[in-house]
């Protein structure tokens, strides 16, 4: 079950005070900033601390100590809270919104992996330098008019882009349009409306809170089904092509009665995990690592200084993407402060004791508030939180304890295209980097649009061909 029952946890957990009888915690409740909203729950409760809107009960979990123990995978694994679970409707047993138990997770999980290994990074790299120069293009015809861009659109274009491109050889021309395709706005709306329904599980409440938006939810899901169903059907009927994809791989297991063969309509939730999982966080970090760089002009400097000597003008080879360590340190930084997969929650496989204090039932679970727990003072020190890019230097990391770093998700449900992200994004930054100057208004004070992901509101720099 997603939702908590009645005895979980045996010990008294810190709530806010204003908990009244039936509403139970909704009074302070944010549905449009709940992230937000939580974390200064946090800095008020502490490091465990319940809320309880109407019959649901959600327990956060904001410490590193407790992070690094919950990821232990022998005692706790993977739990669907409720905004993800709500996904399902739209990605059913993909690998994101897969139930533990589900066959078809496992046999894409081993059938998958494989394309998302180091070795396999080599085969995307040019797709992802073909569209990263159309972002670069897209922006020296922003720089030649008024030079204002929107830096989480145009990122969200470029990822989502990226990955149709390399795991499913469809283009959507995002650079193109002057409105995003649709396909974008039904799964930003998808997304969006994932965020609020766990409150469509009240009784009453729940059933008439949102009905325009769920119609309206309705059509993004009929929609998205209906384009990735017409993309499956074409590639089938073309039988085997020259496309080396992810789209290929599983049908191509289809084809030849592979032991991790997946039917049609996993196919379908696969490549939907795909295209809103491999975009919408790699878009965030690309964004909030803009941010901070606009902010920082010496570790703008720095960051360029490094592309500059590692790739000079040359068009950078697959092996010279790694070799940006600083710059991957400000988009591990990034991530630190602003996950862009904020949460996850994780239940108990059997009767245990979290932190030798909180009692834990079987299947109990709880979530774990990444942004609070990558900024723990314990683990990152007095200055958690402040943009610091060394905070990731080689020496610290190792004297970190283990799994209190965790963008990325734990264990074997862990984001299985961590390395495609990685790379993708400090392959673009690094182009960005190289190629422009950045004016953002001083006056700009960052704002977190929340979804089921985070992403910086309002972000429109001034850009200009960098001056030599």
């Amino acid at each position: 079950m997603a939702v908590a029952t009645s005895h979980v946890f045996d010990t008294e957990i810190p709530h806010p005070p204003w908990r009244v009888p039936v509403l139970g915690d909704v009074l302070g409740m944010s549905l449009s900033a709940p992230v937000q909203n939580s974390m200064e729950m946090h800095r008020r409760l502490g490091p465990v601390f319940e809320r309880r809107p109407f019959r649901l009960r959600f327990v956060f979990v904001c410490s590193g100590e407790l992070t690094a123990e919950l990821s232990d995978d022998r005692r706790f694994a993977k739990h669907l809270a409720p905004g993800v679970e709500a996904l399902r409707s739209l990605g059913g047993d993909g690998l994101f919104t897969a139930f533990n138990d589900e066959p078809n997770w496992r046999r894409a999980h081993e059938l998958l992996t494989p394309a998302f290994a180091q070795s396999a990074m080599r085969s995307y790299h040019a797709t992802m330098l073909d569209v990263t120069a159309d972002l670069l293009d897209h922006w020296d015809r922003r720089a030649v008019a008024d030079g204002r861009v929107d830096v989480a659109a145009d990122m969200t274009k470029l990822t989502l882009e990226t990955i149709g491109r390399t795991g499913f050889s469809y283009s959507f021309s995002p650079f193109e349009r002057e409105r995003p395709h649709p396909f974008v706005e039904a799964m930003v709306g998808g997304l969006a409306f994932s965020q609020r329904s766990a409150l469509r599980r009240l009784p009453v409440v729940g059933r008439h809170l949102f009905p325009e938006a769920k119609r309206q939810y309705d059509l993004d899901r009929a929609y998205l089904h209906r384009v990735v169903d017409e993309v499956v059907r074409s590639r089938q009927a073309a039988g085997a092509t020259g496309h080396d994809d992810l789209l290929e791989l599983m049908l191509r297991a289809a084809r030849e009665n592979d032991p991790n063969r997946i039917d049609d309509e996993n196919i379908r939730n696969q490549v939907l995990t795909f295209l809103v999982a491999g975009h919408e966080t790699t878009s965030g970090a690309l964004s909030f690592a803009l941010y901070y760089l606009m902010r920082n002009p010496e570790v703008f400097a720095r960051a360029r200084a490094e592309v500059d000597a590692v790739w000079g003008e040359d068009t950078p080879a697959f092996e010279q993407v790694a070799k940006l360590r600083y710059v991957r340190r400000v988009l591990d930084e990034a991530l630190r402060l602003w996950p862009t997969a904020p949460a996850y929650a994780r239940e108990a496989r059997a009767d245990t004791t979290l932190g030798g204090r909180y009692r834990l039932r079987k299947g109990d679970w709880v979530l774990v508030l990444l942004p609070a727990v990558h900024r723990d003072p314990e683990v990152w020190g007095p200055d958690a939180e402040t943009f610091d890019p060394d905070h990731f230097l080689p020496e610290r990391v190792r004297a970190r304890p283990g799994h209190v770093y965790k963008p990325f998700g734990t264990g074997e449900r862990a984001c299985i295209g961590r390395q495609f992200a990685l790379h993708e994004a400090t392959l673009v930054l690094g182009s960005l980097l190289r190629r422009f100057d950045f004016d953002l208004d001083p006056r700009y004070r960052l704002r977190i649009a929340e979804r089921l992901t985070l992403m910086p509101q309002g972000l429109c720099p001034t850009v200009s061909s960098r001056a030599r």
